[in-house]
């Protein structure tokens, strides 16, 4: 016969093992972010040893402003990081009616809590140019621009200057195809990489692997 269980040891030993096992609560993650918006930004003009003439283009800028909130809020009063995936939509030179759809995730980390930031992708003057043959008609030439944020694979906003997911709704999907002729780029692969630093949300640096 076996002897019977005793409750009152099984409730000793799983109290116990509870600090072996801590539960772990992740925090809710909550982004107010706001509608995107794009400019022209000419090519900064830095001293060096020598000056040397040149003509500064226009790069094409889409930023949106964030408030990252966390609750319960961790001691660091920050985010450890968080993605936003940038959709720029422009005049397809090929087919008129229709568009090019560039993409480009950025990793951002140690995000301040509460305060506003601002988050933002580029297009180069020669991109420009190679899409539209002009220096400077970036900015006339976009038709829609937005953006999704996730944090821990879960999206937390998404915004676009045409109010809706443009790049993912099927009654247009025609008109935007999806193309890799120039490349976005982050803050940190232009020459605004070191500008109104505290502006911006830090990007993961493209070496790291954490």
């Amino acid at each position: 016969m076996k002897a019977p269980i005793n409750k009152t040891v099984l409730l000793a030993i799983a109290v116990a093992l509870i600090p072996l096992f801590p539960i772990m609560a992740s925090a809710a993650v909550k982004v107010e972010a706001g509608k995107p918006k794009f400019d022209d930004l000419q090519s900064p003009q830095f001293g060096g040893t020598k000056n040397k003439s040149f003509s500064p283009k226009n790069w094409l800028e889409v930023e949106t402003e964030i408030q990252v909130m966390m609750a319960p809020s961790p001691k660091t009063k920050t985010c450890d990081r968080l993605t936003i995936k940038w959709y720029v939509a422009v005049d397809n030179p090929d087919k008129r009616g229709t568009y090019l759809k560039f993409t480009k995730e950025i990793e951002h980390v140690n995000i301040p809590l509460e305060d506003k930031i601002y988050c933002s992708v580029y297009l180069s003057p020669a991109s420009i140019r190679r899409l539209t043959g002009s220096d400077r008609a970036g900015k006339g030439s976009v038709k829609a621009v937005g953006y999704e944020i996730t944090v821990d694979g879960a999206v937390v906003a998404s915004d676009s200057s045409m109010g809706g997911k443009w790049w993912s709704d099927p009654k247009v999907a025609a008109k935007f195809a999806d193309s890799d002729a120039v490349p976005l780029l982050s803050k940190a692969e232009t020459p605004f990489a070191a500008m109104w630093w505290d502006r911006y949300a830090e990007e993961k640096p493209a070496s790291s692997s954490n």
